[in-house]
Protein backbone atom coordinates (compact mmCIF):
# COMPACT_ATOMS: atom_id res chain seq x y z
CA UNK A 1 0.00 0.00 0.00
CA UNK A 2 1.25 3.50 -0.82
CA UNK A 3 2.72 4.75 2.49
CA UNK A 4 1.83 8.35 1.59
CA UNK A 5 -1.85 7.50 2.12
CA UNK A 6 -1.15 7.47 5.86
CA UNK A 7 -0.42 11.21 5.71
CA UNK A 8 -3.93 12.13 4.54
CA UNK A 9 -6.09 13.98 7.06
CA UNK A 10 -9.82 13.31 7.62
CA UNK A 11 -12.03 15.45 5.42
CA UNK A 12 -13.91 18.27 7.25
CA UNK A 13 -17.26 16.51 6.87
CA UNK A 14 -15.89 13.33 8.44
CA UNK A 15 -14.70 15.44 11.38
CA UNK A 16 -18.12 17.08 11.54
CA UNK A 17 -19.82 13.69 11.81
CA UNK A 18 -17.54 12.80 14.72
CA UNK A 19 -18.23 16.17 16.38
CA UNK A 20 -21.98 15.53 16.20
CA UNK A 21 -21.73 11.88 17.27
CA UNK A 22 -24.03 11.18 20.20
CA UNK A 23 -25.95 14.45 19.75
CA UNK A 24 -29.71 14.26 19.26
CA UNK A 25 -30.86 17.53 17.69
CA UNK A 26 -33.96 19.27 18.99
CA UNK A 27 -36.92 17.56 17.29
CA UNK A 28 -38.97 20.77 17.48
CA UNK A 29 -36.94 22.06 14.52
CA UNK A 30 -36.64 20.59 11.04
CA UNK A 31 -32.99 20.07 10.04
CA UNK A 32 -31.27 22.80 8.02
CA UNK A 33 -27.74 22.27 6.75
CA UNK A 34 -25.44 25.17 5.94
CA UNK A 35 -22.48 22.85 6.21
CA UNK A 36 -21.75 21.52 2.72
CA UNK A 37 -21.03 23.78 -0.25
CA UNK A 38 -23.22 21.86 -2.67
CA UNK A 39 -25.40 23.98 -5.00
CA UNK A 40 -29.11 23.35 -4.49
CA UNK A 41 -30.63 25.55 -7.20
CA UNK A 42 -32.35 23.65 -10.02
CA UNK A 43 -30.26 22.64 -13.02
CA UNK A 44 -31.40 24.68 -16.06
CA UNK A 45 -33.63 22.58 -18.35
CA UNK A 46 -31.62 23.38 -21.49
CA UNK A 47 -28.51 21.79 -19.93
CA UNK A 48 -30.47 18.66 -19.04
CA UNK A 49 -31.79 18.52 -22.59
CA UNK A 50 -28.33 18.91 -24.09
CA UNK A 51 -27.11 16.06 -21.90
CA UNK A 52 -29.81 13.68 -23.08
CA UNK A 53 -29.44 14.79 -26.69
CA UNK A 54 -25.75 13.85 -26.45
CA UNK A 55 -26.35 10.25 -25.43
CA UNK A 56 -25.81 8.99 -28.98
CA UNK A 57 -22.10 9.47 -28.36
CA UNK A 58 -21.94 6.69 -25.77
CA UNK A 59 -20.72 4.18 -28.37
CA UNK A 60 -17.44 6.06 -28.92
CA UNK A 61 -14.39 6.60 -26.74
CA UNK A 62 -13.98 10.33 -26.06
CA UNK A 63 -10.69 12.11 -26.74
CA UNK A 64 -8.77 13.18 -23.64
CA UNK A 65 -8.14 16.59 -25.20
CA UNK A 66 -11.82 17.02 -26.07
CA UNK A 67 -13.06 17.88 -29.54
CA UNK A 68 -12.69 21.26 -31.20
CA UNK A 69 -16.24 22.43 -30.38
CA UNK A 70 -15.71 21.75 -26.68
CA UNK A 71 -12.35 23.52 -26.50
CA UNK A 72 -13.75 26.47 -28.44
CA UNK A 73 -16.62 26.68 -25.94
CA UNK A 74 -13.99 27.19 -23.25
CA UNK A 75 -11.97 29.78 -25.14
CA UNK A 76 -15.10 31.62 -26.24
CA UNK A 77 -16.25 31.95 -22.64
CA UNK A 78 -12.80 33.12 -21.52
CA UNK A 79 -12.87 35.81 -24.22
CA UNK A 80 -16.36 37.01 -23.29
CA UNK A 81 -15.86 36.84 -19.53
CA UNK A 82 -12.28 38.04 -19.13
CA UNK A 83 -11.30 39.48 -22.49
CA UNK A 84 -8.37 37.07 -22.80
CA UNK A 85 -7.21 35.23 -25.93
CA UNK A 86 -6.40 31.55 -25.42
CA UNK A 87 -5.44 29.05 -28.12
CA UNK A 88 -8.09 26.33 -28.25
CA UNK A 89 -5.59 23.82 -29.66
CA UNK A 90 -2.80 24.19 -27.08
CA UNK A 91 -3.92 26.13 -24.02
CA UNK A 92 -7.14 24.48 -22.75
CA UNK A 93 -8.22 21.00 -21.64
CA UNK A 94 -11.52 19.59 -20.38
CA UNK A 95 -11.51 18.14 -16.86
CA UNK A 96 -13.96 16.15 -14.78
CA UNK A 97 -14.60 18.91 -12.26
CA UNK A 98 -12.06 21.11 -10.50
CA UNK A 99 -11.30 18.71 -7.63
CA UNK A 100 -10.10 15.99 -9.97
CA UNK A 101 -8.09 18.52 -11.96
CA UNK A 102 -6.45 20.09 -8.91
CA UNK A 103 -5.29 16.67 -7.77
CA UNK A 104 -4.05 15.56 -11.19
CA UNK A 105 -2.31 18.85 -11.97
CA UNK A 106 -0.33 18.54 -8.76
CA UNK A 107 0.88 15.08 -9.76
CA UNK A 108 1.92 16.50 -13.13
CA UNK A 109 3.81 19.50 -11.77
CA UNK A 110 5.56 18.23 -8.64
CA UNK A 111 8.98 16.62 -9.09
CA UNK A 112 9.98 14.82 -5.87
CA UNK A 113 13.19 13.33 -7.31
CA UNK A 114 15.56 16.18 -6.47
CA UNK A 115 17.96 16.39 -3.53
CA UNK A 116 15.71 18.86 -1.68
CA UNK A 117 12.11 18.11 -0.73
CA UNK A 118 9.74 20.10 -2.94
CA UNK A 119 7.25 22.53 -1.42
CA UNK A 120 3.67 23.28 -2.40
CA UNK A 121 2.15 26.43 -0.88
CA UNK A 122 -1.50 26.62 0.12
CA UNK A 123 -3.64 29.39 1.56
CA UNK A 124 -4.90 28.73 5.08
CA UNK A 125 -7.86 28.10 5.48
CA UNK A 126 -8.07 26.07 2.31
CA UNK A 127 -9.86 23.52 0.14
CA UNK A 128 -8.55 20.21 1.46
CA UNK A 129 -7.77 18.68 -1.93
CA UNK A 130 -4.75 21.03 -2.03
CA UNK A 131 -3.30 19.22 0.96
CA UNK A 132 -4.13 15.70 -0.17
CA UNK A 133 -2.79 16.26 -3.67
CA UNK A 134 0.45 17.66 -2.26
CA UNK A 135 1.05 14.83 0.19
CA UNK A 136 0.37 12.13 -2.40
CA UNK A 137 2.76 13.85 -4.81
CA UNK A 138 5.51 13.44 -2.23
CA UNK A 139 5.86 17.14 -1.48
CA UNK A 140 5.81 19.19 1.69
CA UNK A 141 2.86 21.53 2.11
CA UNK A 142 3.34 25.00 3.60
CA UNK A 143 0.24 26.83 4.83
CA UNK A 144 0.08 30.61 4.51
CA UNK A 145 -2.60 32.22 6.68
CA UNK A 146 -5.11 34.79 5.49
CA UNK A 147 -5.37 38.10 7.32
CA UNK A 148 -8.85 39.18 8.49
CA UNK A 149 -7.72 42.81 8.77
CA UNK A 150 -6.94 42.83 5.03
CA UNK A 151 -10.18 41.27 3.78
CA UNK A 152 -8.69 37.81 4.35
CA UNK A 153 -5.84 38.42 1.92
CA UNK A 154 -3.22 35.67 2.07
CA UNK A 155 -0.02 36.88 3.75
CA UNK A 156 2.42 35.93 0.99
CA UNK A 157 5.04 38.23 2.56
CA UNK A 158 5.26 35.88 5.54
CA UNK A 159 6.82 33.12 3.42
CA UNK A 160 10.61 32.93 3.97
CA UNK A 161 12.90 33.09 0.96
CA UNK A 162 14.23 29.61 1.76
CA UNK A 163 10.71 28.24 1.35
CA UNK A 164 10.11 30.08 -1.90
CA UNK A 165 13.36 28.59 -3.22
CA UNK A 166 11.97 25.05 -2.75
CA UNK A 167 8.47 25.85 -4.00
CA UNK A 168 7.27 24.08 -7.14
CA UNK A 169 3.55 24.88 -6.99
CA UNK A 170 1.31 27.41 -5.30
CA UNK A 171 -2.46 27.24 -4.97
CA UNK A 172 -4.46 30.43 -5.29
CA UNK A 173 -8.19 30.32 -4.54
CA UNK A 174 -9.92 33.48 -5.72
CA UNK A 175 -12.76 33.95 -4.91
CA UNK A 176 -11.69 32.16 -1.78
CA UNK A 177 -13.19 29.17 -0.03
CA UNK A 178 -14.25 29.81 2.73
CA UNK A 179 -13.58 33.56 2.96
CA UNK A 180 -15.04 34.75 -0.35
CA UNK A 181 -12.11 37.15 -0.79
CA UNK A 182 -10.96 38.12 -4.30
CA UNK A 183 -7.25 38.64 -4.92
CA UNK A 184 -6.51 42.09 -6.43
CA UNK A 185 -4.15 42.83 -9.31
CA UNK A 186 -1.24 43.94 -7.11
CA UNK A 187 -1.24 40.59 -5.32
CA UNK A 188 -1.11 38.84 -8.69
CA UNK A 189 1.80 41.08 -9.70
CA UNK A 190 3.62 39.99 -6.55
CA UNK A 191 3.05 36.28 -7.21
CA UNK A 192 4.06 36.54 -10.85
CA UNK A 193 7.33 38.21 -9.83
CA UNK A 194 7.99 35.46 -7.30
CA UNK A 195 7.16 32.80 -9.90
CA UNK A 196 9.63 34.38 -12.33
CA UNK A 197 12.31 34.41 -9.63
CA UNK A 198 11.83 30.90 -8.29
CA UNK A 199 10.19 29.05 -11.18
CA UNK A 200 7.09 27.68 -9.45
CA UNK A 201 3.72 27.06 -11.11
CA UNK A 202 0.60 28.94 -10.01
CA UNK A 203 -2.66 26.95 -9.95
CA UNK A 204 -5.55 29.42 -9.83
CA UNK A 205 -8.74 27.80 -8.50
CA UNK A 206 -11.61 29.98 -9.77
CA UNK A 207 -14.70 27.80 -9.42
CA UNK A 208 -16.66 30.51 -7.52
CA UNK A 209 -15.95 33.27 -10.04
CA UNK A 210 -19.55 33.70 -11.22
CA UNK A 211 -21.20 34.16 -7.81
CA UNK A 212 -20.31 37.68 -6.76
CA UNK A 213 -21.86 40.65 -4.98
CA UNK A 214 -19.89 43.70 -6.15
CA UNK A 215 -20.37 45.76 -9.29
CA UNK A 216 -17.29 44.29 -10.97
CA UNK A 217 -16.93 40.54 -11.56
CA UNK A 218 -13.93 38.96 -9.80
CA UNK A 219 -10.53 39.30 -11.44
CA UNK A 220 -9.25 36.01 -12.86
CA UNK A 221 -5.68 34.75 -13.06
CA UNK A 222 -5.46 34.80 -16.86
CA UNK A 223 -7.09 38.24 -16.86
CA UNK A 224 -4.53 39.53 -14.35
CA UNK A 225 -1.68 38.08 -16.42
CA UNK A 226 -3.04 39.71 -19.59
CA UNK A 227 -3.37 43.09 -17.88
CA UNK A 228 0.26 42.78 -16.80
CA UNK A 229 1.48 41.86 -20.29
CA UNK A 230 2.00 38.16 -19.56
CA UNK A 231 0.02 36.88 -22.53
CA UNK A 232 1.99 33.61 -22.73
CA UNK A 233 0.60 32.78 -19.24
CA UNK A 234 4.01 31.47 -18.21
CA UNK A 235 3.77 29.07 -15.23
CA UNK A 236 0.06 29.83 -14.79
CA UNK A 237 -2.92 27.47 -15.02
CA UNK A 238 -6.46 28.46 -14.12
CA UNK A 239 -9.10 25.89 -13.20
CA UNK A 240 -12.85 26.35 -13.25
CA UNK A 241 -16.00 24.28 -13.42
CA UNK A 242 -19.72 24.39 -14.12
CA UNK A 243 -20.78 23.09 -10.68
CA UNK A 244 -21.46 26.43 -8.99
CA UNK A 245 -21.93 28.57 -12.10
CA UNK A 246 -24.59 26.37 -13.67
CA UNK A 247 -25.86 24.26 -10.73
CA UNK A 248 -24.57 20.95 -12.12
CA UNK A 249 -22.24 19.51 -9.44
CA UNK A 250 -23.19 16.00 -10.56
CA UNK A 251 -22.07 16.68 -14.14
CA UNK A 252 -18.39 16.82 -13.08
CA UNK A 253 -17.38 19.20 -15.82
CA UNK A 254 -14.82 21.96 -16.00
CA UNK A 255 -11.68 23.01 -17.80
CA UNK A 256 -8.14 24.24 -17.28
CA UNK A 257 -6.35 26.91 -19.31
CA UNK A 258 -2.98 28.60 -19.36
CA UNK A 259 0.69 27.91 -20.08
CA UNK A 260 0.84 25.72 -23.21
CA UNK A 261 3.88 23.79 -21.94
CA UNK A 262 2.09 22.81 -18.73
CA UNK A 263 -1.10 21.96 -20.61
CA UNK A 264 0.91 19.68 -22.92
CA UNK A 265 2.39 17.81 -19.96
CA UNK A 266 -1.00 17.69 -18.26
CA UNK A 267 -2.56 16.17 -21.38
CA UNK A 268 0.09 13.43 -21.35
CA UNK A 269 -0.66 12.68 -17.70
CA UNK A 270 -4.40 12.64 -18.32
CA UNK A 271 -4.06 10.31 -21.30
CA UNK A 272 -2.69 7.66 -18.95
CA UNK A 273 -4.94 8.71 -16.07
CA UNK A 274 -8.07 7.92 -18.13
CA UNK A 275 -9.83 11.22 -17.51
CA UNK A 276 -11.55 11.91 -20.82
CA UNK A 277 -14.89 13.73 -20.72
CA UNK A 278 -17.77 11.67 -22.14
CA UNK A 279 -19.66 12.92 -25.18
CA UNK A 280 -22.96 13.56 -23.38
CA UNK A 281 -21.23 15.59 -20.66
CA UNK A 282 -19.32 17.48 -23.34
CA UNK A 283 -22.57 18.33 -25.14
CA UNK A 284 -24.13 19.64 -21.93
CA UNK A 285 -20.95 21.58 -21.18
CA UNK A 286 -20.90 23.28 -24.57
CA UNK A 287 -24.48 24.40 -24.00
CA UNK A 288 -23.77 25.65 -20.48
CA UNK A 289 -20.62 27.63 -21.32
CA UNK A 290 -22.44 29.23 -24.23
CA UNK A 291 -25.27 30.71 -22.17
CA UNK A 292 -25.10 33.55 -19.63
CA UNK A 293 -28.79 34.15 -18.94
CA UNK A 294 -29.02 31.25 -16.50
CA UNK A 295 -25.85 32.46 -14.74
CA UNK A 296 -27.35 35.92 -14.22
CA UNK A 297 -30.51 34.32 -12.83
CA UNK A 298 -28.48 32.07 -10.55
CA UNK A 299 -26.49 35.03 -9.23
CA UNK A 300 -29.71 36.95 -8.55
CA UNK A 301 -30.94 34.09 -6.34
CA UNK A 302 -27.76 34.28 -4.28
CA UNK A 303 -28.08 38.06 -4.07
CA UNK A 304 -31.56 37.67 -2.59
CA UNK A 305 -30.38 35.17 0.01
CA UNK A 306 -27.36 37.15 1.12
CA UNK A 307 -29.39 40.36 1.25
CA UNK A 308 -31.88 38.66 3.58
CA UNK A 309 -29.46 36.72 5.77
CA UNK A 310 -26.37 38.89 6.16
CA UNK A 311 -28.03 41.83 8.03
CA UNK A 312 -29.67 39.40 10.45
CA UNK A 313 -26.38 37.74 11.33
CA UNK A 314 -24.38 40.97 11.36
CA UNK A 315 -26.36 41.98 14.45
CA UNK A 316 -25.00 39.07 16.49
CA UNK A 317 -21.80 37.87 14.79
CA UNK A 318 -18.60 39.16 13.20
CA UNK A 319 -19.67 38.70 9.59
CA UNK A 320 -20.04 40.75 6.43
CA UNK A 321 -21.01 40.33 2.82
CA UNK A 322 -18.13 38.58 1.01
CA UNK A 323 -16.67 39.67 -2.31
CA UNK A 324 -17.91 36.47 -3.92
CA UNK A 325 -18.73 32.73 -3.47
CA UNK A 326 -21.74 31.44 -1.53
CA UNK A 327 -20.28 31.31 1.97
CA UNK A 328 -20.49 33.49 5.04
CA UNK A 329 -17.27 33.30 7.05
CA UNK A 330 -18.59 34.29 10.45
CA UNK A 331 -16.81 34.90 13.72
CA UNK A 332 -18.47 33.26 16.72
CA UNK A 333 -19.49 35.62 19.57
CA UNK A 334 -17.11 36.25 22.45
CA UNK A 335 -19.18 34.11 24.82
CA UNK A 336 -17.76 31.02 23.10
CA UNK A 337 -14.14 32.09 23.65
CA UNK A 338 -13.25 31.27 20.07
CA UNK A 339 -14.45 27.66 20.30
CA UNK A 340 -16.02 27.21 16.88
CA UNK A 341 -16.51 23.48 17.43
CA UNK A 342 -18.49 23.99 20.64
CA UNK A 343 -20.58 26.65 18.87
CA UNK A 344 -21.38 24.32 15.95
CA UNK A 345 -22.20 21.38 18.22
CA UNK A 346 -24.50 23.39 20.48
CA UNK A 347 -26.27 25.04 17.53
CA UNK A 348 -26.92 21.62 16.03
CA UNK A 349 -28.18 20.19 19.31
CA UNK A 350 -30.48 23.07 20.22
CA UNK A 351 -31.70 24.37 16.84
CA UNK A 352 -30.93 21.57 14.33
CA UNK A 353 -28.83 23.87 12.14
CA UNK A 354 -25.52 22.60 10.77
CA UNK A 355 -22.57 24.92 10.19
CA UNK A 356 -18.95 23.92 9.59
CA UNK A 357 -16.33 24.85 12.23
CA UNK A 358 -13.67 27.04 10.66
CA UNK A 359 -10.88 25.17 12.43
CA UNK A 360 -11.77 22.11 10.31
CA UNK A 361 -10.86 24.09 7.18
CA UNK A 362 -7.42 25.23 8.33
CA UNK A 363 -4.15 24.03 9.85
CA UNK A 364 -2.19 25.45 12.73
CA UNK A 365 0.61 27.84 11.72
CA UNK A 366 2.88 29.36 14.37
CA UNK A 367 0.64 28.05 17.11
CA UNK A 368 -2.50 29.59 15.59
CA UNK A 369 -5.28 28.01 13.55
CA UNK A 370 -6.60 30.86 11.32
CA UNK A 371 -10.00 29.17 11.09
CA UNK A 372 -10.48 28.94 14.84
CA UNK A 373 -13.29 31.10 16.15
CA UNK A 374 -15.15 31.14 12.83
CA UNK A 375 -17.78 29.02 11.13
CA UNK A 376 -18.53 28.59 7.46
CA UNK A 377 -22.16 28.86 6.39
CA UNK A 378 -23.04 27.74 2.88
CA UNK A 379 -26.13 29.61 1.69
CA UNK A 380 -27.01 27.02 -0.94
CA UNK A 381 -30.61 26.18 0.00
CA UNK A 382 -33.62 28.35 -0.85
CA UNK A 383 -34.04 31.85 0.54
CA UNK A 384 -36.78 30.84 2.98
CA UNK A 385 -34.71 27.99 4.40
CA UNK A 386 -31.58 30.12 4.71
CA UNK A 387 -33.57 32.90 6.38
CA UNK A 388 -35.09 30.42 8.82
CA UNK A 389 -31.60 29.15 9.65
CA UNK A 390 -30.46 32.72 10.29
CA UNK A 391 -33.41 33.33 12.63
CA UNK A 392 -32.51 30.25 14.63
CA UNK A 393 -28.85 31.29 14.84
CA UNK A 394 -29.87 34.74 16.10
CA UNK A 395 -32.14 33.17 18.74
CA UNK A 396 -29.39 30.73 19.70
CA UNK A 397 -26.85 33.50 20.24
CA UNK A 398 -29.25 35.86 22.01
CA UNK A 399 -30.51 33.15 24.36
CA UNK A 400 -26.90 32.27 25.25
CA UNK A 401 -26.23 35.94 26.00
CA UNK A 402 -29.26 36.09 28.29
CA UNK A 403 -28.45 32.89 30.17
Amino acid sequence: MNPLLAKLQPYPFERLRKLFAGVTPNADFTPISLGIGEPKHPTPPFIRQALTDGLDGLAAYPATAGDTRLREAFTGWLQRRYGVAVDAATQVLPVNGSREALFALTQTVVDPSGPVAPVVISPDPFYQIYEGATLLAGAEIVYVPSVPERNFAVDWDSVPEAVWARTQLIFVCSPGNPTGAVMPLEEWRKLFALSDRYGFVIASDECYSEIYFRDEPPLGGLEAATQLGRTDFKNLVMLTSLSKRSNVPGLRSGFVAGDAAIIKAFLLYRTYHGSAMGGAVAAASIAAWGDEAHVVENRAMYHAKFAAVTPMLEAVMDVRLPDAAFYLWAGVPAAWNGDDQAFARALYAQYNVTVLPGSFLAREVGGENPGRGRVRMALVAGTDECTEAARRIVDFIQNRALS
